[in-house]
């Protein structure tokens, strides 16, 4: 991730696909293999400190089995924030008239012209997936919390854990065409739209977005915050609208405090941000958008103002310590299935065995 030790981000990996496993659990089939990830050395030479949990592309990711020996601990909140502790409400916005002309299929999702991998319906059963099936890859988050001391690495019985999903995360999907996005959309422009999505939304109080994520995505062939570039070799990160080291600068907000996440058309970069990293063939072409999603999402709820949430000693969050670590397994990427469908997902940290892990118990 291209920033100092001190920066904390996150990241999901990308390759092409390796050789299938068989996965012994329910619920999950089996991947190819991978590596891992770090915050603060990824792309050395560069300083974007508000690129938390930024997902590296297969490329620019170091394999450091350093960042997997340590656990997390509770950074004691930003602004009072510490993690999602309501059910996680995901909030998606197609951002930009270059997505095309809305539509709806079958199942009731939406579909847009200008989407040729498919990556809006894939997103959409994704997040509303989550919290489904009697899935316990959401469990690993829920094993944190917040209101305990700075530098904790363990959670009370009293403590408020992250929230689960029950019946899907997704709260929400807008198409926002009434203008194209920027070519090179600034941090500052995305943390706008987000704040932009919760008025839409009518989220206008800091207690409706508590527990809310904004997922901003942009179309094919832009390059948000750099995506795409030689000087971005990233698939995805996330932020908070009040982080001033944003391009651009903090984006003020009306609504109280607004999470969001800066998804590129993913696909753009083919295997270095995922396509078959678990899946050969057609089946695989969508792997990174699960896997970088995921990414995100794990990272914003269990550190949902960065970095007063969970991370570790180098500024890594729960995800981070996870890429690229190979596939199946306890804690390695494969297949999960959702009532929404079989997901290509990394494993992600868990405190409670100081581990990856792709699934855990519910914490209550």
């Amino acid at each position: 991730m291209g920033m100092s030790p001190t920066s904390r981000r996150a990241r999901v990996r990308a390759l092409t696909g390796l050789s299938a496993l068989t996965l012994a659990a329910a619920g999950f089939a089996a991947a190819p293999a991978a590596q891992a990830d770090q915050p603060g050395s990824e792309f050395a030479g560069q300083s974007h400190p508000y690129r938390h949990g930024v997902v590296p592309t297969k490329e620019a990711s170091k394999t450091a089995s350093a960042q997997r020996t340590s656990n997390l601990h509770f950074g004691g909140g930003v602004d009072g924030i510490g993690v999602t502790t309501g059910a996680p409400k995901v909030y998606v916005i197609f951002w930009g008239s270059q997505w095309g002309t809305a539509g709806t299929d079958a199942n009731g999702y939406t579909t847009l012209t200008g989407d040729p991998s498919g990556e809006a319906v894939r997103a959409q059963q994704l997040y509303k997936g989550l919290g489904t099936n009697n899935e316990t890859w959401s469990g690993v988050m829920t094993q944190y919390c917040e209101g305990v001391a700075k530098g904790a690495t363990s959670c009370g019985s009293t403590a408020a854990h992250v929230g689960y999903p029950t019946g899907g995360a997704l709260a929400g999907v807008w198409v926002d065409t009434s203008a194209a996005a920027p070519g090179q959309a600034t941090g500052n422009q995305i943390a706008n739209e987000a704040i932009k999505a919760a008025g839409h939304f009518g989220n206008t109080t800091a207690a409706s977005n508590r527990n809310a994520q904004y997922v901003v995505l942009s179309p094919t062939g832009t390059h948000p915050d750099g995506f795409n570039t030689s000087t971005g070799n990233f698939c995805a990160w996330h932020d908070w609208n009040g982080d001033t080291t944003l391009t651009g600068g903090a984006a003020t907000s009306p609504y109280g405090d607004v999470a969001f996440s800066n998804d590129p058309y993913v696909t753009d970069m083919g295997t270095s941000c995922g396509q078959n990293y678990v899946n050969s063939g057609n089946a695989g072409l969508l792997d990174g958008v699960t896997m970088v999603f995921g990414h995100e999402y794990s990272e914003t709820v269990t550190d949902q103002n960065p970095a007063g949430g969970w991370t570790d000693s180098t500024g890594y969050e729960n995800a981070d310590k996870c890429a690229w670590k190979g596939v199946g397994g306890v804690g390695g990427s494969q297949n999960v299935t959702f009532a929404t469908g079989s997901f290509a997902m990394q494993g992600t940290w868990s405190n409670d065995v100081s581990g990856c892990q792709i699934s855990h118990a519910i914490v209550p």
